[in-house]
């Protein structure tokens, strides 16, 4: 008979926040799937559990998961945790859920704290109805792209960034989207648990140049009702424009004047139905 993996939440920040279930699913399993055996390593030996432990992340994950199965089959209970959080939730874990369910393995999750779902209601922004989109693209031009294609989500994005790139990230945020209300969190439900809100703008100001540490989650506020309405009309005008002969990035330019939005979101909005993008112009 086969094992069980259990899909174990652990603590984002703060101890305090592991559940009994947790803890004791952690006791009783034979293999702990850690993304960071040192991390999980030192929560165990703070819960007085000793457990083997095979390590699983990005890196390793396709390699990791056939082994993993076969101790599976072989009628071993399995947890599988990451350094804080969800498993799979822009963390390891989808494919080992995945491959454990095509095997008719059982499959349990055992809840626990997520930092999106906590950066989400400690914001102040909408709750019905939000999207989550992990981690935006590291380079400039990628995340620019990305950002203009969620201009005209009308629900509530969560995402993660990097502490490094924050800054450019809500730079690039107004040039999409325009000076859009955010929560910028950090370190929730640590000791230095701080959550900034405002326009982006505003929030951009609060932090200057300071350095931020700490794992970070961005709530955006979602477009305006007409936004995805008005970026129809906008497109269509832009495509007018160039039928005339003028320059795609000169007529999203003209465009986003005459309507007071972003000219970078307009262009890259314009570009994403396969019009070819253009080169920048000499200076």
């Amino acid at each position: 008979m086969s094992g069980t993996l259990y899909v174990v939440g652990t603590p984002i920040g703060n101890l305090g926040d592991l559940t009994d279930r947790a803890r004791e699913t952690l006791a009783r399993v034979a293999l702990v799937a850690a993304e960071d055996t040192r991390r999980t390593g030192r929560l165990l030996a703070g819960l007085e559990i000793r457990k083997p432990m095979l390590s699983l992340f990005e890196g390793n994950e396709r390699a990791r998961v056939p082994q993993i199965i076969t101790r599976l089959t072989a009628g071993d209970d399995v947890a599988i945790v990451t350094d804080g959080g969800m498993p799979g939730v822009s963390d390891p874990g989808f494919r080992l859920v995945r491959a454990a369910a095509a095997e008719g393995i059982d499959v349990r999750v055992i809840p626990g704290p997520s930092a999106a779902i906590a950066a989400l209601v400690v914001s102040g922004l909408p709750t019905d109805r939000f999207v989550f989109e992990g981690f935006l693209p590291k380079k400039k031009g990628e995340r620019l792209r990305r950002l203009g294609e969620l201009a005209t989500e009308p629900r509530t994005i969560v995402c993660f960034e990097s502490p490094a790139r924050v800054h450019a990230m809500l730079r690039d945020l107004v040039s999409a989207m325009g000076d859009r209300r955010v929560a910028v969190t950090r370190e929730l439900t640590k000791l230095h648990e701080e959550v900034l809100r405002g326009a982006v703008s505003e929030v951009l100001d609060g932090i200057r140049d300071a350095r931020l540490k700490g794992e970070v989650t961005v709530v955006i506020a979602g477009a305006p009702p007409r936004a995805a309405v008005d970026m129809a009309s906008h497109l269509s005008e832009i495509e007018a424009l160039v039928g005339t002969g003028m320059r795609r990035r000169a007529a999203a330019h003209e465009v986003a004047a005459r309507h007071g939005v972003s000219a970078n979101a307009m262009y890259r909005a314009s570009i994403g139905d396969g019009a070819p993008e253009e080169a920048e112009e000499p200076n």
